[in-house]
């Protein structure tokens, strides 16, 4: 049937594209919307679910899920990175940079590069480390990365030169009072700073190419780099920005230590329970998320965020309010976020799914409660030996991640406390 149809054909990422997939996810949703409260109806006459209809409603919830993936992956193709010399890229020394690593690249010189990175006086030039990519062509892969990592897209970013980066925090804030214009003012108590660290971990990349590929004047290299390494760091800082433990690689916002938000301390992550093991409240599933929401201070759920996998969102789908509105909506356009509430979610497939106990939805504002921390250069090593006859580039960069503010971000337990 319509709404379980999924788009086949082989997407080109054009806006056709898109608009076609995205008008086809809409279509969907009106049909889950109609089954759905036909389903209402039914058990509100029989008092009994209809096995049929059950099916025919997960079928296309599955359809809706599938739907937006092709939508995602096709808007994403039509972003890839498109590197352009603006005018802070036109200078000599970078036209200097852009040339020579052009030619390590494809011809495996490495003179032009080791000469001007002596020049620089950059930190480990030598070449068995590599050589920095020219600063466009990281821009790009910073980029697109941006745009497929579900967290990064949400969190605040810092770039830092050092490999660790210290950030001091007010957790009381410094004592304030009113007082006349003329009275003496009284001395104020002290902040109580805490002093945060993100150590900066090596990700890394190995894309291959064959030497005709190299040879061929017509492919951007740089372009080439950026698409194939985006990917993979995108995936891979992804699943370690949620669950990460921090040992060689960023600690992720789920690896802290939970306390009900009752209890709720700095350095730790709040939670609320729904106060039913693996669900939610089966009468009222809605007033769970409702109460969840206002966990959060005001200041915070101005810029707040859902984070939650795609089976999570199947299941919240078929919420509705008190006036029988449905709580998940479509984006207005392809390349903005679902909303639920009318704050928009990030899918994130490294959240668990539902299940006994488990932190599945995550809310809160991510840009002032978790730090991404990127240090400054990629570096790539040229490898022609190791995989012949194809050349391999070793691409590594340093990142980190954690938790700023502990007060910023809540969670939601599937559990009885």
């Amino acid at each position: 049937m319509p709404a379980t149809t999924v788009v086949t054909t082989t997407p080109g990422g054009t806006g056709d594209d898109v608009a076609l997939a995205f008008e086809r996810f809409l279509q969907s949703f009106e049909i889950f919307k109609q089954e759905n409260d036909d389903k209402i109806r039914a058990i509100q006459r029989t008092m009994s679910e209809d096995v049929v209809t059950t099916e025919k409603i997960d079928r296309i919830n599955q359809a809706l899920d599938e739907q937006k993936a092709l939508v995602d992956r096709l808007t994403l193709k039509g972003a890839r990175p498109r590197l352009s010399l603006s005018p802070h890229y036109t200078s000599g020394a970078f036209l200097q940079h852009k040339a020579a690593f052009d030619g390590y690249m494809r011809r495996g010189e490495t003179a032009g590069l080791h000469t001007l990175e002596q020049k620089a006086l950059s930190i480990n030039s030598d070449p068995d480390g590599g050589y920095l990519v020219p600063p466009e062509t990281e821009a790009a892969v910073l980029r697109g990365v941006k745009e497929i990592s579900p967290i990064r897209a949400i969190a605040g970013n810092r770039t830092v030169s050092a490999s660790v980066y210290k950030k001091p925090f007010s957790i009381t804030g410094p004592a304030t009072g009113w007082v006349a214009e003329t009275a003496t003012r009284p001395e104020t108590n002290s902040p109580t700073l805490a002093e945060l660290t993100f150590p900066t971990m090596e990700i890394y990349a190995m894309p291959s190419a064959t030497q005709s590929l190299l040879d061929d004047s017509a492919v951007n290299i740089d372009e080439w780099l950026a698409e194939e390494i985006q990917i993979a760091f995108a995936s891979q800082e992804g699943a370690a920005f949620v669950n990460g433990d921090g040992n060689n690689k960023p600690k992720g916002f789920l690896d802290y230590t939970k306390v009900a938000n009752g209890s709720w301390a700095w350095d730790k992550i709040g939670y609320v329970a729904t106060g039913t093991d693996g669900a939610f409240d089966a009468s009222h599933p809605s007033d769970d998320l409702i109460d969840f929401i206002y966990t959060l201070k005001s200041d915070y759920r101005a810029n707040a965020n859902w984070v939650m996998n795609r089976a999570t969102q199947a299941t919240i789908r078929k919420f509705k309010d008190a006036d029988g509105n449905y709580l998940w909506q479509p984006p207005e356009r392809a390349d903005l976020s679902p909303t639920l509430m009318n704050y928009p979610i990030a899918e994130s497939e490294d959240m668990p799914d539902i299940a006994s106990d488990s932190f599945s939805v995550a809310f809160g504002d991510f840009g002032r409660g978790y730090l991404v921390v990127d240090r400054a250069g990629i570096r790539v090593l040229r490898d022609p030996f190791s995989a012949k006859p194809y050349v391999l580039f070793y691409t590594t960069k340093r990142v980190g991640g954690g938790v700023q503010d502990f007060d910023a971000i809540k969670l939601l337990k599937f559990g009885t406390s």
